[in-house]
């Protein structure tokens, strides 16, 4: 064993502290009763309020430069009762601004020289970490913030998005919000098959219906043809009180054969769909049904956005537009008319009539109109499929055919209940 007494004790001490002298870090020794004997230059640097430290009680520097009592507490613990203690973060404030340190200690044994049993320690200045750290945190926080806003608009947009569809058709809801169409976009002339309809003495109907049983009317009415126009692929141009007009070949077209097919299958579904309802209608207050006339022809038209710059519309203009509407208006209850352009296309597929020649008002040349009666091929008569349904003992009449799942779905919750009811009685 080492005898001590032939050393100087104070050049031992500064020896054992030589490493840190010159330590980036600010480094201090205490003996065992927590007393400062020596600190290095980056101590005074670091802390240059406290002055002199020497023979200081640490705990009571550490109080000095701020730290709570809760780590100081955790200071002197962690030096008892493990030997050595950790302070990840201690915030020291002086001159008005704020520092980060990290502080570590431990208890050092030496057993040839004693008096090197104490502790050592160093503050670690991680300002610039602690800075960019919060930072960093500052910055997910805020992206977290963005992101939960874009969610929100994302919602509202798509909730917007679902409003809008509805007041225009499908066809140009996916050409405006997939980028294939804006308001820029030039005017075009293309062969169109143009379609019109409407409700024979409707007037009456608006001037004898209560508000209610007339928007009940005249909305599954035109939420009925509207399904049908969106299955045969026609694009709704617009409502006109209870006049629907709907063309075929834009946005997207199958030929000019296949619109006219098309645009008369989509005519005859209505008709079938407008019997089928009659009853319902009836039960809504109106005693001789609905009887629709519509007119159907071709020709080339200007299609594209038409309006002001608050609002544009998108639709088609041309004389076949108003021989459509004067064809619709000549049609007799429950009939479809077409023009000599539309039956030219048609005429190997469908059966059709010659109903008249005259020259309607706004034309300067007779034309010639057909009768359609129905498809000549038994696969197009196949396609059609009714939507109501009289046995024997049970009528059905699915009244809005949008959604015919939903609709199947309210039969067997009806069944259900009628065979609990019959098996309680």
């Amino acid at each position: 064993m080492i005898d001590e007494e032939f050393f100087n004790k104070q050049n031992v001490i500064d020896l054992s502290f030589f490493n840190f002298r010159n330590a980036i870090s600010a480094a201090y020794f205490a003996n065992s009763e927590f007393e400062i004997l020596k600190i290095n230059e980056n101590f005074r640097m670091f802390f240059p309020l406290l002055g002199n430290v020497s023979n200081a009680y640490f705990p009571d520097v550490l109080e000095q430069l701020g730290l709570p009592g809760e780590q100081i507490e955790t200071w002197i613990t962690g030096i008892r009762d493990q030997g050595s203690v950790a302070l990840p973060k201690i915030e020291i404030s002086a001159n008005g601004e704020s520092r980060f340190y990290s502080l570590m200690s431990a208890r050092t044994v030496d057993d040839g020289f004693t008096y090197l049993n104490g502790i050592q320690g160093q503050f670690i200045d991680r300002t610039d970490e602690w800075k960019l750290r919060h930072e960093r945190e500052e910055l997910l926080e805020e992206k977290l913030r963005d992101r939960e806003l874009i969610e929100k608009k994302n919602q509202q947009l798509e909730h917007l998005a679902k409003r809008l569809a509805k007041y225009l058709s499908p066809q140009i809801y996916e050409s405006i919000f997939s980028g294939k169409q804006d308001s820029t976009a030039p005017t075009a002339r293309k062969n169109l098959t143009i379609f019109f309809s409407d409700i024979e003495r409707f007037t009456d109907l608006t001037d004898t219906l209560e508000p209610e049983r007339l928007a009940a009317v005249i909305n599954s009415y035109l939420s009925e043809m509207s399904t049908i126009a969106i299955e045969c692929g026609g694009t709704i141009d617009k409502f006109i009180g209870d006049a629907v007009m709907v063309f075929f070949g834009d946005p997207e077209t199958q030929g000019e054969q296949e619109d006219a097919l098309k645009a008369v299958e989509m005519a005859l579904l209505m008709k079938q769909r407008v019997a089928e309802l009659q009853s319902h209608w009836k039960k809504l207050g109106v005693p001789r049904g609905l009887r629709v006339r519509i007119g159907i022809t071709t020709g080339f038209c200007t299609v594209g956005n038409f309006g002001s710059d608050q609002r544009l519309d998108y639709t088609c203009l041309g004389s076949p537009v108003n021989l459509a509407a004067r064809l619709q208006g000549l049609a007799p209850p429950n009939e479809l008319l077409i023009a000599e352009s539309t039956f030219n296309l048609i005429r190997e597929h469908v059966e059709c009539e010659r109903f008249d020649e005259m020259t309607p008002k706004g034309f300067a040349r007779p034309v010639q109109i057909y009768q359609v009666k129905d498809f000549i091929s038994k696969e197009h008569r196949k396609r059609r499929r009714r939507l109501s349904r009289t046995g024997e003992r049970v009528e059905v009449n699915v009244f809005d055919s949008s959604d015919i799942r939903a609709a199947i779905e309210e039969l067997r919750r009806i069944q259900s209940e009628l065979i609990e009811e019959l098996e309680e009685t």
